[in-house]
């Protein structure tokens, strides 16, 4: 099966668990908001990236490209994956009205201290303004791969982010739990300023202690997903309902892998997780017919 991918990490390592797959487009830190209003790669200095495939997919990013690089395989291309990941960071808008994807490739060369310099602001994801500079962007996705005949082979990866660790139950967002979890949280601060008071630390000490003490491991990936998922609800709304398909996943039925090759994220799932993405995403492709149309 030969695939394009218009995404991140999501549908990338899905198409990894995908018999035979070879996947011949893969459009990474690229928000649709690119494909509109590009800024071009005048004035962002990417020097600063050692790998060929981050500049690759910064540039793409910069000149609007990613719709392109997808279509000029459509004739051999099986299938589309589309996931909303690299909207997460939001993107960067230049006075002259021109965008860029916040990747973290742009934040580890400088380019982002750069174009601020230049006045460019950024349009923070889950904002009014980013969601409906986003539709438009979404639109202009669907279009050019509508153009391109892919529209019918496309579908869209509508999982939500992890918010516990294989072996871990999914936390419970009630309102009894929450006051749970903080009630643990105060514990830990008040063990901490105590354990700080017994070695010889000054009360100052101690009362900052209690104040800042960290969230474990398992509170910060919840706390995470929990922000992240609410932020994007509108999102994934929007485009399941103009997708031609979609694979849906709640938070509950997927687990962050401790062991994953790229570390754990509440967006890096357990193998057991993409094998069912992937018999839902082949389920999908066997009911269009298993052909282009």
């Amino acid at each position: 099966m030969k695939i394009a991918i218009f995404g991140s990490c999501v549908s990338r390592d899905t198409a990894e668990f995908i018999p035979d797959a070879s996947v011949l487009a893969y459009v990474a830190r690229h928000s649709v908001t690119s494909l509109e209003r590009p800024h071009g790669t005048m004035g962002v200095d990417i020097s600063g990236l050692s790998s060929a495939f981050q500049k690759r997919m910064v540039t793409s990013d910069l000149r609007g490209n990613g719709i392109e690089r997808i279509t000029k395989e459509a004739e051999d291309l099986d299938l589309v994956l589309i996931d909303l990941v690299d909207e997460r960071r939001g993107y960067w808008q230049f006075r002259d009205g021109t965008t860029m994807t916040n990747s973290l490739e742009l934040e580890s060369c400088g380019a982002v201290r750069d174009v601020r310099r230049q006045g460019a602001r950024l349009v923070e994801f889950g904002t009014d303004e980013h969601f409906e500079n986003w539709q438009t962007g979404f639109a202009a996705l669907i279009d050019g791969l509508k153009t391109a005949k892919l529209w019918n082979r496309s579908i869209l990866l509508d999982i939500e982010w992890a918010g516990a660790v294989d072996g871990a139950q999914h936390p419970r967002d009630d309102s009894f739990s929450r006051i749970g979890r903080r009630w643990r949280r105060l514990q830990r601060r008040s063990r901490d300023a105590a354990r700080g008071l017994s070695r010889g630390r000054g009360i100052g000490d101690a009362w900052t202690s209690l104040r800042t003490v960290k969230p474990t491991e398992a509170e910060e990936f919840a706390d995470r997903a929990a922000v992240a998922n609410a932020d994007y609800v509108r999102y994934r709304k929007s485009a399941r309902t103009v997708s031609a398909a979609a694979v849906s996943r709640r938070s509950s039925e997927v687990r962050i892998d401790r062991e994953h090759k790229w570390g754990p994220q509440p967006f890096h799932f357990r193998a057991s997780d993409y094998q069912s993405i992937v018999e839902s995403v082949l389920g999908l492709y066997a009911e269009q017919g298993g052909e282009r149309s």
